[in-house]
């Protein structure tokens, strides 16, 4: 059983921290074999498209050595931030990277660190930002199990249903967000919320926020730990289906 969720409302940047163009999150849980490539292909492609940027890693206790590999990589590259805490699972994983990147930066970014969706795709969300408050990937090529299809197909239909949303691919990990107006919609999310993801573009819809998506290819991973795999995921569903309902019933910022 894992620690209660501690609360990051409070993240605050520190005295020698500016606010940037973007913050890029990306939630690492015992990938260890490919971590060390993933973040120097991020970090290559942020520099290459000239962005004054962070990305900041939060290791989600892991077990393995991506601690220690991600922090000799940030030895050589100071704009790798790497953040450690106790495992509480992908959700409030991101929600931490969220709230810290909503104050630090004009832009949000989220990515995963299992080298599933490339880096080299971001430059085509990042050059549609000024008419967009929101670029979403939607991934290409995907092979899923039954169960991550019905996973998939549930939270799209469950953001239809509960906010109107029409993304393609709602729980993409391959998100690009203004932090205007990401900020106000953090607020009522709690921090052990399943799939954060799910809840946001359905909010970001219901909002107004202007949506653009990119489709981006997918590859399979080879490397790491999947974290939940058949009965759990479609339990993981369930739970993830009655929070978004709930969250939706919650008035936003304009209602």
């Amino acid at each position: 059983m894992t620690d209660p969720v501690e609360p990051t409302h409070t993240i605050e940047p520190t005295g020698a921290d500016r606010r940037r163009e973007l913050c890029a999150v990306m939630p690492v849980y015992n990938e260890a074999e490919i971590v060390a490539e993933v973040a120097r292909s991020w970090l290559a492609e942020f520099d290459g498209l000239g962005i004054d940027y962070e990305l900041v890693a939060i290791v989600d206790g892991a077990t393995d050595a991506s601690e220690q590999i991600l922090r000799s990589v940030a030895e050589q590259h100071p704009r790798l931030v790497v953040d450690v805490k106790p495992n509480h699972g992908h959700g409030p994983t991101i929600l931490r990277g969220y709230r810290r990147g909503v104050i630090t930066a004009d832009w949000v970014f989220q990515t995963d660190s299992d080298n599933e969706m490339p880096a080299a795709s971001f430059g085509r969300l990042w050059e549609l930002r000024p008419d967009a408050d929101a670029v979403v990937g939607i991934r290409t090529g995907r092979k899923q199990s039954p169960a991550r299809r019905f996973v998939t197909h549930g939270a799209r239909l469950t953001a239809r249903a509960a906010f109107g949303c029409r993304l393609a691919d709602v729980n993409c990990p391959y998100r690009l967000m203004r932090s205007s107006a990401l900020a106000p919609l953090l607020t009522p999310i709690p921090d052990d919320t399943f799939a954060p993801n799910v809840v946001l573009a359905g909010m970001l819809a219901r909002s107004g926020a202007r949506l653009a998506e990119v489709p981006v290819p997918h590859r399979s991973r080879t490397t790491g730990e999947v974290s939940i795999l058949g009965t759990r995921a479609l339990m993981a569903a369930i739970r993830s289906f009655g929070q978004t309902v709930r969250l939706s019933r919650t008035p936003l910022p304009g209602d």
